[in-house]
This record gives structure tokens, sequence and C-alpha cells, in this order.
């Protein structure tokens, strides 16, 4: 018999999905503010496992999107992976993938998903970081879909002109 419940781990990776889907919209400036702000003292030191670098990706859609895939080009993308140096021993691994060229901003979003999988770290960067920035992205999307909305055309409302 299966049951419904997710495996214990599930509601971590569920909030490591959110914080990174975060990241990886938010602009350098107010990441580099948002972590600065955060941290009392300087980050713990890291070694690169993937330095920043910059490559081409797949972009795929789907006719009416629902329908088949298509290859609809290739965009930009920046990616970095790196491990921290805690004192007690442990290592969080950051990742960060976004689009565009910007390395400085992969190496802050990998560096903040390391730290938030530390948990002396994790309820502030929380506090600070994500939901300031996800307020933001939040904001962002708000206002691109009221600037569609408004150029919206309802074309069975509209008066023929027999």
């Amino acid at each position: 018999m299966k049951t419904s419940a997710q495996p214990p781990h599930a509601a971590g990776r569920m909030a490591r999905r959110e914080w990174m889907a975060v990241l990886a919209r938010a602009p350098r400036e107010q990441l580099k503010d948002a972590l600065d702000a955060a941290l009392e003292a300087a980050p713990p030191a890291f070694d690169w496992l993937r330095a920043p670098e910059i490559g081409l990706a797949m972009v795929r859609g789907r006719i009416g999107g629902t329908g088949d895939a298509f290859n609809l080009g290739e965009v930009t993308v920046t990616r970095a992976t790196l491990r921290l140096r805690m004192e007690n021993g442990s290592a969080p691994v950051g990742f960060a993938v976004h689009m565009g060229r910007d390395k400085e901003r992969a190496t802050l979003a990998a560096l903040v998903d390391a730290l938030l999988q530390v948990p002396a770290f994790e309820a502030r960067l929380r506090e600070r970081v994500i939901a300031p920035l996800a307020a933001r992205v939040a904001e962002r999307r708000a206002d691109k879909e009221a600037q569609a909305a408004r150029t919206k055309v309802e074309f069975f409302t509209m008066v023929r002109g027999d």
C-alpha cells in the first residue's frame, strides 16, 4: 500500500528549490546588498568546485503551451559551484546558474546557497536575503503582468463595422 507522505528530505528539497529560484532571478546589486547586510562578518572561506563560467543552454518551447516541444534557441548562462570550508569540518556545496554573463552574481548566489545549508546562517539569510529578494522578484513579475494586461485586446467584444 502506497502512502502519500513525502520522504523526510522532500520538504528541505522544496525549500532549496524555492530559494534557488529566487537567487536565479535576483539582480546582482540587490543580492550583494542583502548578503552584506545579513552577514555580520566576512563569509566563510570556500574552494571552487567549478569557478564561474559562461556558456549556452538550449531553450525549448511548446506549441500552444501544451503541444509538441521544439528548440526555440540558445541563451547565455553563467554557472558556479563552490564548497564552504567550515570550522566544524562540514563542507556544504553551493550552486548557482542564471541567464546572462555575470560571474559575480553567480558567485554570490552560490555562496548564499551554501550558507543557507548551514543551520547557523539559515534563519538569518532566509529573513534578510531570500524574503526581501522574493518580494522584489514578485513585484517585478506583477508589474510585467499589469503592463501586459493594459495592452490586452478582447477581439470577441469588439463591434463589427458592417
